[in-house]
């Protein structure tokens, strides 16, 4: 073995616990790209080739009825190249030994052969046969969560009338991959399914013979969807259209691109941390064992040894330590990759999902480490590599000291001595020190950012459903219904007090910016749903005009004394103007409320309910279940209660789990850092602290030395990490946010204190491993002075 490979197996003997330090860290950020990227990968690679198998549409629109001779016209708009017209209702499913109601979208399926878009993939049995009524396909998250298989029976009340069906296959639909039923959070498979039967079957059920209510089409390479909506509706306008949308508004395609968005956000936040934490390791341990070397590195010269051979050897070093960063981060990241693609699956109905085992991304990560790692290093190797023999066999040349702040304001009257010796060195040292508390200011950063998503997703919860949405459940009308069936509503078992609301789809514009709303009636006297400012104060309903939500007033640059532009898209999309009054908080949807007797008039039909929200009896549940599912003109049942319970427990599991993970980062981040700076401390003062010993101090005097300049370190990062931690959240949890749902901004004091404690942990832990080296010295020696 040459000369310096065998000096390098010392070294590494040697150095073997701060080398495998700089690794763990390295290793976590080589783990965090590989599962970010490969699950990002998964789920994209997933989603784009069943979208494109079984022909996910472009573009959708709903309407109240169509004819079928409409089809050609459709077809006709330049740049469709498919259509499909469908009928598509909700309603109300009876599953035996289930007490709730479940809800369900059922869509039609055509007599022979498949849908031209939006096909189903069957998993199990066959589709339903037009000469049998009661057979029906079922999605397979609302089977597996009742147990069913083909051959098996249920009950749905189907346009006021009840009736027993069978099915005859297992699904799964590229429209509903993230299946969310009405008024939930989160998928509850359980109380919400997606049903197929048979066109004919349907359009006798639902009275659309000869007729559809839901359209979908697919776009040429080089269509402008824009032009494509626009003509849509244009054609669709005189049979109660609402308005086309594409796939950035379809709900299951939304929350699969914010799953996305927050995979790319956790790639690209989390791993520059590790790597920048890992590449100022590698320089401080490097630039320590150099300037311990010198006279090596000098007598190394002096026998022959090139620039170039001192700097590959050292070269050889970091290679190492990344080539344990990148295995261990290699195995850890593909581990963790197939956690959470199966994590990703209780979610995403998807035929398959596979975690992609792609050689770029591995390549990538180690790519990335191995840069980082040399980029702490460089300048250090290159200092090393051009030291001239004669200076290098020199002892370093003594620092100049200079009366600092220590000395300057007495504070030997307030410390002791010991005390005194650790915080001169810090001020000896300043920037090392500071970049020492800003390397641990990042875990607490990182903590801060895991703990913050947990204080935003509470803060949802009390808005949603205690300070805006207080009602047990919601009871929605299958159309707009006259204030009878609010009445008939307050009449089933259990329900103390009902509310009913109207809500009315519109398109609101201010100059060239638009979007797609609806309006929802509110009135003073309603006391189960509230609309609140942003600080979450109850407000009185205006007689006139619009109060938006943030989202709304955002997205449209409108603000209270603003006119907006109403088109009333399902009543000849008519178009009015109407003052904007006030914004207000609503977490859910682009929010806008007006009063009941003002929205009434602009409609001018009378006065219409859309739904109700009610409180109830719990002691009557079974009744009221009972009497819903028997009900003609429900479409549903949003039960908030069990939607805010599903809600809970989902994030619960899922908070549970990236704590621990963000807690396990920071923790390897922390030692990391502090173990090899106590590491290097102890070297350059184990002279010091010997002769501290020889003098008479004890061990525990003598290690106070060390551990007040770690502690001192350890509380600087502290604000330092909770500032950093708090503007990554913020930046965060707003590119979460999307027309969907909106998540507030929250971090509390308790998140602050539990980052630092997790950090201090870790870091005094780290630093007693080192301080029993203390208890180990060999005073002679330590003590021996160099010649």
């Amino acid at each position: 073995m040459p000369i310096l490979d065998r000096k390098l197996f010392r070294d590494v003997l040697r150095l073997w616990a701060q080398l495998l330090a700089v690794a763990l860290v390295l290793a976590c950020g080589v783990a965090t790209l590989i599962m970010a990227v490969g699950v990002y990968r998964s789920l994209v690679e997933t989603r784009d080739t069943f979208y494109a198998r079984y022909r996910f549409a472009d573009v959708f629109a709903t309407v109240t009825r169509a004819p079928d001779n409409l089809a050609s016209n459709i077809r006709a708009i330049d740049g469709v190249t498919l259509a499909d017209f469908r009928v598509v209702h909700s309603v109300v499913l009876d599953v035996t030994g289930m007490a709730e109601p479940a809800a369900g979208m059922v869509i039609s399926l055509p007599d022979s052969g498949e849908p031209v878009l939006n096909r189903p993939y069957i998993r199990a049995g066959r589709l339903p046969d037009p000469e049998r009524p009661g057979e029906v396909a079922v999605s397979e998250s609302f089977a597996k969560a009742h147990g069913f298989s083909p051959g098996d029976h249920f009950e749905a009340l189907m346009n006021g009338k009840k009736r027993r069906l069978s099915i005859t296959a297992i699904v799964l639909s590229p429209e509903y991959v993230y299946a969310i039923g009405p008024g939930d959070m989160v998928p509850d498979n359980a109380r919400f399914g997606v049903l197929f039967m048979p066109e004919t079957v349907l359009d006798g059920i639902f009275d659309m013979d000869g007729a559809f209510n839901s359209v979908a089409v697919t776009l040429g390479r080089n269509a402008d969807e824009a032009t494509v909506i626009e003509r849509l509706d244009t054609v669709l306008k005189p049979y109660g259209a609402i308005g086309a949308y594409g796939r950035d508004r379809q709900m299951s395609n939304t929350f699969l691109d914010g799953e996305l968005q927050g995979l790319e956000a956790m790639a690209s936040i989390i791993p520059p941390i590790f790597l920048a934490v890992a590449a100022f390791l590698v320089n401080m341990v490097l630039s320590r064992l150099i300037a311990l070397e010198r006279e090596q590195i000098g007598l190394l010269k002096a026998l022959g040894f090139s620039s170039a051979a001192i700097a590959v050897h050292y070269t050889k070093l970091i290679l190492i330590i990344v080539v344990a960063g990148i295995a261990v981060g290699f195995a850890l990241g593909s581990w963790r990759g197939v956690e959470m693609t199966r994590v990703y699956v209780r979610f995403y109905t998807f035929p398959f999902l596979v975690f992609a085992w792609s050689l770029d991304v591995y390549l990538l990560a180690a790519g990335v480490a191995t840069g980082a790692a040399l980029l702490g290093a460089a300048r250090v190797i290159y200092q090393a590599a051009s030291l001239p023999a004669a200076v290098a066999m020199r002892p370093p040349e003594p620092l100049h000291y200079k009366l600092s702040f220590v000395g300057r304001w007495h504070l030997p009257r307030l410390f002791s001595e010991l005390t005194i010796m650790a915080l001169r060195n810090l001020t000896r040292f300043p920037v090392r020190a500071g970049l020492t508390i800003i390397g641990i200011a990042m875990p607490v950063a990182l903590l801060t950012v895991g703990l913050a998503s947990t204080n935003s997703m509470d803060a949802m919860i009390k808005s949603i459903f205690f300070d805006t949405q207080r009602q047990f459940a919601t009871v929605q009308f299958s159309d707009d219904q006259a204030l009878e069936a609010l009445l008939a509503v307050a009449r089933l078992p259990g329900v103390m007090r009902s509310e009913g609301y109207r809500n009315v789809p519109v398109i609101m514009r201010n100059g060239y910016r638009e979007k797609h709303v609806s309006i929802a009636s509110a009135s003073d006297a309603d006391d189960l749903s509230r609309v609140v400012d942003p600080d979450a104060v109850r407000l009185s309903i205006p007689p006139q005009g619009l109060m938006i939500s943030e989202r709304v007033a955002e997205t449209l640059g409108l603000s209270p004394g603003d006119m907006a532009e109403v088109e009333l898209v399902t009543r000849n999309h008519r178009i009015v103007s109407v003052p904007v009054t006030s914004v207000v908080q609503s977490l859910l949807g682009l929010s806008v409320y007006m009063d009941a007797a003002a929205l009434d008039h602009m409609i001018g039909d009378g006065r219409r309910v859309s739904a109700a929200n009610i409180a109830l009896d719990e002691a009557r549940l079974s009744d009221f279940y009972r009497a819903v599912k028997a009900t003609p003109k429900i479409a549903g049942v949003a039960l908030n209660r069990l939607s805010l319970a599903n809600f809970r427990k989902t994030m619960n599991e899922n908070i549970s789990i990236m704590t621990t993970i963000y807690v396990l980062l920071a923790a390897v981040i922390t030692f990391g850092i502090v173990y090899n700076t106590a590491r290097i401390l102890l070297s350059e003062r184990g002279r010091e602290l010997a002769s501290l010993r020889v003098l008479g101090f004890s061990r525990g005097e003598v290690s106070q030395v060390l551990l007040v300049e770690i502690t001192v370190l350890l509380a600087l990062a502290q604000p330092i990490g909770w500032y950093i931690g708090y503007q990554i959240a913020k930046t965060l949890i707003a590119d979460l946010s999307s027309d969907v749902f909106t998540i507030p901004f929250a971090v509390d004091i308790g998140s602050y204190a539990r980052a630092s404690m997790v950090v201090f942990v870790a870091g005094i832990v780290s630093a007693l491993i080192v301080r029993r080296r203390i208890d180990r010295f060999d005073l002679v020696e330590v003590l021996k002075t160099r010649e």
